[in-house]
Order: structure tokens, then C-alpha cells, then sequence
């Protein structure tokens, strides 16, 4: 199993991780170039600041559902490039 679909099963078992986080634990060298590559299979892949009870702020990635509008947006694109 490849490290990008170790970061995939992670993030579709509803893990939220931090860049640093999906680093570490799964050998990916640039965490944000893996969670671009995902994207760009259409897996739709959040960013999301999180705030711990100490006031310290981190982002973390996290798998989502594409709303209505993006899907759409989606399609609209497509439909341009036929």
C-alpha cells in the first residue's frame, strides 16, 4: 500500500491531521504536494483551522462532502472546456 493511500483510508475513517502530523506518521515528505495530488483525483479535501483549549491554533486536513455549489462549479467548468 502506497503511502498516499495510508493518508486517503486515514482521512476517509474521519481523521483530521496536520501537515506535520502526515509527515511523520506516514513517511510523505510534503504533506501539502499528497493532499494536492488527492485533490486533484476529486477527493474533496478541507483545510480547517482548529483551536485548542489554550488558544493555540493549527490547521488540519480533513476529508468533507462537496456541497452543491462546488459540484456544480464542477460541472459548469467542464462544460466550458467541451
Amino acid at each position: 500500500m502506497t503511502n498516499m493511500n495510508r493518508v486517503l483510508e486515514a482521512l476517509q475513517a474521519g481523521e483530521a491531521m496536520t501537515s506535520k502530523q502526515i509527515s511523520a506518521r506516514f513517511g510523505v515528505v510534503s504533506a501539502r504536494g499528497a493532499i494536492h495530488t488527492l485533490r486533484s483525483e476529486g477527493f474533496p479535501i478541507y483545510l480547517n483551522k482548529h483551536t485548542d483549549t489554550k488558544g493555540r491554533v493549527t490547521q488540519k486536513y480533513r476529508l468533507g462532502k462537496a456541497s452543491r455549489a462546488v459540484v456544480a462549479a464542477g460541472y459548469k467548468a467542464l462544460g466550458a472546456l467541451i
